[in-house]
């Protein structure tokens, strides 16, 4: 992931185009892991790497509509762009989580129509730079990630444990 981040992140484009703003965590939400490794934020919502799972992507939110405040989204840092580069930002892969695939088709629907010029050539940008192009099916490689997700080895803090009102795990 490295060698490709750090060619993402030089190229200083306006995250906020494709939901990927830069931040870091001086202000954590309770639900960010605590060993995360920041590649950026829509909101609140962080997505990282955790390095008990290598190059995996991860989005951390503490407003999720699943079951879960953390689930992975990509093999790697490779993947998970060329996800973006097939919905047109990490909202709707981020949303895949509680979706179905009629709702995940609505949703890119309604993301294109409301595309902007701006979008479309930070899109194209990060494709040519990147040497990537969009990941087929995003919505069947997202779920395929997701399903039957070992999340055991993610280390939350305290307040994590609190806010849920659950059990440690020793």
């Amino acid at each position: 992931m490295n060698t490709l981040f750090e060619k993402y992140k030089s190229l200083c484009i306006d995250g906020s185009l494709i939901s990927l703003e830069n931040g870091d965590l001086s202000s954590p939400y309770f639900c960010y892991p605590v060993n995360a490794k920041v590649i950026g934020f829509e909101g609140c919502i962080l997505y990282c790497a955790i390095a008990e799972y290598g190059e995996m992507i991860f989005a951390s939110n503490p407003e999720s509509c699943a079951d879960k405040n953390v689930y992975p989204l990509a093999k790697n840092f490779s993947d998970f762009m060329r996800l973006i580069l097939a919905c047109g930002s990490t909202n709707p892969v981020e949303q895949i989580v509680w979706m179905d695939k009629e709702q995940f088709e609505q949703h890119m629907q309604d993301e294109r129509a409301i595309q902007t010029g701006k979008q479309k050539a930070v899109l194209l940008l990060l494709s040519k730079e990147l040497e990537l192009s969009p990941i087929e099916n995003p919505f069947e490689y997202v779920k395929a990630i997701q399903k039957d997700f070992d999340d055991s080895h993610i280390k939350f803090s305290d307040e994590y444990y609190d806010v849920l009102g659950i059990e440690r795990n020793c």
